[in-house]
């Protein structure tokens, strides 16, 4: 059988018709860049959707991936795999936190928080504290589990009924926060910074009142570091730049070097929230993953990407100020580390569409934001090189 050409035409008519994808087709990455199969070298700033911490090429991801793999890819959590215990020993020794669950993706991590939470407040003696909450604005996944927690329009319109028991809080409001929160509140899930919702941090009194309440009513606060753990912020977990414990942390994209990986990360509280047979997984922890995890975990420390990624978080921070102040149409930055939102004055793909001419790749979200998310490893030039493009787009308007 003769394959069909690698274009959008042949992807409508081979797949489902869930992604809007750009129209190139990448044959291989290079550093922080992704190379097409007509041989034009796109600067990537966005980086998987924040998953190549460490662009593409690695040495050291590369050899950990071809040595596991040699040993054995698959085997099954039957059997005591020493890549899960490597790295789940260092997850450990980095969080301070005391149990490890491995699966393969960020909607997974979460969809085993949601279990462990009501299988924890089934034991608290109160029979309704059930009710699980999140953030307004949220992205937490899009099985039913975590889908129930986003509760966003475009990501559950047509997929009603959701999970019961589940309801919003309004982002970063302290009272609607003690409004909501009873004795029935089994779990509170926030992002430190919210991703697909703009890359906005969540406040100091937020979390103060948080913690507050979690002494007054005894629930349990769950992180999705996601999308903004494993270094990007400038520190290991986004929630470390807050004094603040969470009991559960859910850990995805970046964690497994690009191969499929999250991880449910969990307090001495809930050492024993889970017996034999309450959740699993055939492929979480695979072996190959594990292994390249702890080597990207490894060239984060080696490299010091978290304080380059503070560096030149910064650096483009200023270059996109100083375009604000000559362009009407960028109208709110935002910084925390290599997570970078810019709000402009119409939908954000409009921008997207002309960078990708411009062989610069940048994301849109929350509509109306341009979302950077380059690797920790970008260059101070390569960085200038994708504020100078902006810089002609906003210029041509």
């Amino acid at each position: 059988m003769k394959q069909m050409p690698i274009t959008p035409e042949s992807e409508q008519a081979l797949f489902f018709h869930n992604y809007a994808r750009l129209p190139i087709a990448i044959t291989h990455g290079d550093g922080s860049w992704l190379v097409s199969d007509t041989g034009i070298r796109y600067l990537d700033m966005i980086a998987g959707i924040g998953v190549n911490a460490l662009g593409y090429g690695d040495k050291r991801l590369i050899n950990a991936i071809n040595e596991q793999a040699a040993k054995i890819i698959h085997a099954s959590n039957l059997f005591l795999l020493q890549p899960q215990f490597a790295l789940a020993e260092k997850l450990l020794e980095i969080s301070g936190l005391s149990k490890v669950f491995f699966a393969n993706s960020g909607t997974e991590a979460i969809e085993a928080s949601i279990k462990m939470a009501r299988k924890w407040a089934a034991s608290s003696g109160n029979d309704r504290k059930k009710e699980i909450l999140s953030l307004s604005n949220c992205f937490h996944g899009r099985t039913y589990g975590a889908m129930s927690l986003t509760a966003k329009a475009k990501y559950t319109d047509g997929f009603e009924p959701l999970l019961p028991d589940t309801g919003m809080i309004n982002f970063n409001d302290p009272l609607d926060l003690e409004k909501k929160v009873s004795e029935r509140t089994a779990a509170v899930f926030i992002e430190i910074i919210q991703g697909e919702g703009g890359i906005h941090q969540i406040s100091a009194p937020f979390i103060e009142k948080l913690n507050e309440l979690r002494q007054r009513h005894n629930f349990l606060i769950v992180a999705d570091e996601i999308q903004a753990g494993c270094g990007r912020t400038g520190k290991f977990f986004s929630y470390l730049h807050f004094d603040f414990e969470p009991d559960l942390v859910c850990l995805a994209k970046p964690l497994g070097g690009g191969l499929p990986l999250s991880a449910v990360l969990g307090s001495e509280s809930l050492s024993d929230v889970f017996s034999y047979g309450n959740h699993g997984t055939t492929f979480g922890g695979n072996p190959v993953a594990c292994a390249a995890g702890l080597a990207m975990i490894e060239a984060i420390y080696e490299d010091n990407l978290m304080a380059h990624a503070v560096e030149i978080g910064s650096f483009i921070k200023t270059g996109l100020l100083q375009l604000a102040q000559k362009h009407s149409q960028i109208t709110a930055i935002r910084q925390y580390g290599l997570m970078i939102g810019m709000t402009v004055d119409k939908e954000a793909k409009f921008y997207v569409e002309k960078a990708l001419k411009k062989h610069v790749i940048i994301n849109a979200t929350s509509q109306n934001v341009i979302r950077l998310l380059p690797p920790l490893n970008i260059s101070q030039g390569e960085a200038q090189q994708c504020i100078m493009v902006l810089d002609e787009i906003f210029n041509e308007e």
